[in-house]
């Protein structure tokens, strides 16, 4: 995930830890410092707390760098994450791609001092985007459908993705699909506006595009499946300190990360980054509310 801040507290951690005192209904939410990880953060807090426990937030801590050392050192007691990056985070040389390598491999790498509760059927991932007309035209449904068509397609993506390991050189490695650096057009928004605008206007005929991207509702965009698992899984999942779990929070956070699912994350986007520009914080608890969450798990 690009970590593109969105305001809040410069310095969410200053006051001090929170320590991993024995009390393992007070817990510390933290998040990275995009809007989907602070809404997600707000969700599992809401839901934490409709079951007993007393949540305190310090979202918008920043990238990994800065968030995974604090909950190791217990400033924070929890975190929401994403599965493939959070696993070459801890391990360079991981080299699973599917949802279940990747959750087998990220179990190992986590170490003794922090724990993993069940990874959310939905994921924010890099996708290879196209318009509903080039796809129609084309027929594409996967990203191998687009190698018959490689001497027609330039593909508009950040800049390093013409280097990454999953980006022109995985696309032409997994499936075939070779674009020269002439028809790759370096856009540097992440999958932002500019790319959406380039692919919508016809500047290039595919794009890389997270998953989740409120964009791709709003402009009948098709997200090409990746069956060969090219782009590492990237499901949202909770991660604990150790010394803050307790089979309660597990359940809780379970149980919430069950319903999230790649559609719910898009809705959950769009109420925060759309039109509506809610607030993540009373997005989350209307989410935790009409998914029947808002009340103690049996």
């Amino acid at each position: 995930m690009a970590l593109s801040a969105c305001g809040g507290n410069s310095n969410p951690l200053s006051g001090g830890a929170d320590g991993c005192d024995a009390d393992s209904n007070k817990l510390t939410m933290g998040s990275a410092n995009f809007p989907e990880a602070e809404t997600v953060a707000d969700v599992y807090a809401e839901a934490l707390r409709a079951n007993g426990f007393t949540v305190d937030t310090k979202l918008n801590i920043g990238s990994r760098e800065a968030y995974i050392p604090a909950l190791r050192q217990c400033s924070i007691s929890i975190v929401p994450e994403y599965t493939g990056n959070l696993l070459q985070y801890l391990d360079k040389s991981a080299t699973a791609t599917s949802a279940d390598d990747v959750t087998a491999a990220l179990t190992k790498a986590l170490g003794s001092d922090l724990v993993a509760g069940k990874p959310a059927p939905g994921e924010d991932s890099d996708a290879v985007v196209v318009t509903r007309a080039t796809a129609a035209k084309w027929n594409l449904h996967t990203i191998a459908d687009l190698v018959a068509h490689s001497s027609e397609v330039s593909i508009g993506a950040p800049a390093e993705f013409a280097e990454r390991v999953d980006g022109l050189p995985g696309l032409k490695r997994t499936y075939g699909l070779d674009i020269p650096a002439d028809r790759f057009v370096p856009i540097g928004d992440s999958g932002g506006p500019a790319t959406v605008r380039a692919l919508t206007d016809g500047k290039v005929t595919a794009a890389d595009i997270f998953t989740t991207s409120p964009a791709v509702k709003e402009n009948d965009l098709v997200v090409l499946a990746d069956p060969k698992h090219n782009f590492a899984a990237q499901n949202v999942v909770p991660i604990l300190n150790a010394k803050k779990k307790s089979d309660k929070a597990l359940k809780v956070l379970d149980a919430v990360s069950a319903k999230l699912t790649t559609a719910e994350l898009i809705s959950l986007n769009e109420a925060v980054s759309g039109s509506a520009k809610t607030e993540p914080a009373a997005a989350a608890k209307s989410w935790v509310s009409g998914q029947g969450l808002d009340k103690p798990i049996g």
